[in-house]
C-alpha cells in the first residue's frame, strides 16, 4: 500500500519517491517509471524507508509521475453517461487511440495551447503498468497494475474533427496533465466505484463515478495487450464521463486563465490554469 510520486529537486534533477506520514523518501531512480522498470524496485524501498532522504510534504514540488513511457493508450467513449451525451451505442470492443510521452504534463502546470478555439476538458482515471504483460486474461491484467493516478485528457476539438480519426485533437505537448501521484492497485480498486469530478473555476462540469466504465481496467490492459507489449510504465487512460464541454447545449469551451481541476476520489487532485490566447478571439 504506497503512494508513489516523482519530485524535482533544487538541483534541476527529478527523483522517485515514496510517501509516508507527512513526508516524501527519496528513491535510487530518476522517477517512478524509471524505478518500476527493476523488478528488485520494492526491496530498494525497504532500504529507502531505513536510509533515504526526507523531504517535507509541504516543500515537495510533484512532477507527473512517469516522465517517459514508451506506450499511452487511451480509450474514448468508455463511460456510459459519456456515450448517451455522445448518441452512441454501447461498444462491442474499446474505442482505442493512443498518444506521446510529449503530452504529459505536471499536476499543477499551467496549459498553453496556441491554435485552436475550442479546448475541451476529460477528466479521466489512468492505469499504470507495473509488470510486463502480453496476451493476458483480466486477471493477468489486474495484478500487472501497478496503480492509479488522476488526468484530464484536454482535447482541441476543432482539431479532433477534421478528419475521423481523433490524434490531431488529443496529442498537443503539455496538455494531458496526469498525477500528482500513484496509488498502488494494493490500496484501492476503482471497481469498487470512486467519484470522478472536473471544476472550471469551481464550477462542477463533470461528476460521475468509474462504476460507469463499460471496460475496467483489468479488462482494457488484456485487451491492448494482446496485439502490443505493455511494460513498466506504461500507461492507460480509461476515457471520460459525461459533462464535456462537446456534450452541452450550448457548447462550452474552456478559455485564458480558467482554473481546470479533476478529482478522482481516494486518489488524488490536479489544478491547471489554462493558457489559451486563441481563445479570446471567439
Amino acid at each position: 500500500m504506497m503512494h508513489l510520486g516523482t519530485l524535482s529537486l533544487p538541483n534541476k534533477q527529478t527523483r522517485a519517491a515514496l510517501r509516508e506520514g507527512d513526508s516524501w523518501i527519496l528513491l535510487d531512480a530518476a522517477d517512478v517509471g524509471a524505478l518500476v522498470a527493476n523488478p528488485d524496485w520494492r526491496n530498494g524501498i525497504d532500504v529507502a524507508r531505513t536510509t533515504g532522504q526526507r523531504i517535507a510534504e509541504d516543500k515537495a514540488t510533484m512532477l507527473t509521475p512517469v516522465q517517459h513511457p514508451a506506450k499511452i493508450v487511451c480509450c474514448g467513449l468508455n463511460y456510459h453517461d459519456h456515450i448517451i451525451e455522445a448518441k452512441r451505442e454501447i461498444p462491442i470492443f474499446p474505442t482505442l487511440f493512443a498518444k506521446f510521452a510529449d503530452t504529459l504534463t505536471d499536476p499543477d502546470a499551467d496549459i498553453t495551447i496556441t491554435g485552436s478555439h475550442k479546448v475541451d476538458w476529460e477528466a479521466e482515471l489512468a492505469v499504470i503498468v507495473g509488470s510486463p504483460v502480453q496476451r493476458a486474461t483480466p486477471a493477468e491484467a489486474a495484478n500487472a497494475i501497478l496503480g492509479y493516478a488522476t488526468s484530464n485528457d484536454v482535447s482541441a476539438r476543432d482539431w479532433q474533427s477534421r478528419t475521423l480519426q481523433w490524434f490531431q485533437g488529443k496529442a498537443w505537448d503539455n496538455t494531458t496533465p496526469l498525477g500528482p501521484f500513484i496509488v498502488t492497485a494494493d490500496e484501492i480498486s476503482p471497481k469498487d466505484g470512486l467519484e470522478i469530478r472536473a471544476d472550471i473555476n469551481g464550477e462542477v462540469v463533470q461528476l460521475s463515478n468509474t462504476r460507469e466504465l463499460v471496460f475496467d481496467s483489468a479488462t482494457l490492459i488484456s485487451y491492448v495487450s494482446q496485439f502490443t507489449i505493455l511494460r513498466p510504465g506504461d500507461i492507460v487512460l480509461t476515457g471520460t464521463p459525461g459533462g464535456v464541454g462537446l456534450g452541452r447545449n450550448p457548447q462550452r469551451w474552456l478559455h485564458d486563465g480558467e482554473v481546470l481541476t479533476t478529482h478522482i476520489e481516494g486518489i488524488g487532485t490536479l489544478r491547471n490554469r489554462m493558457r489559451l490566447p486563441s481563445s479570446e478571439s471567439v
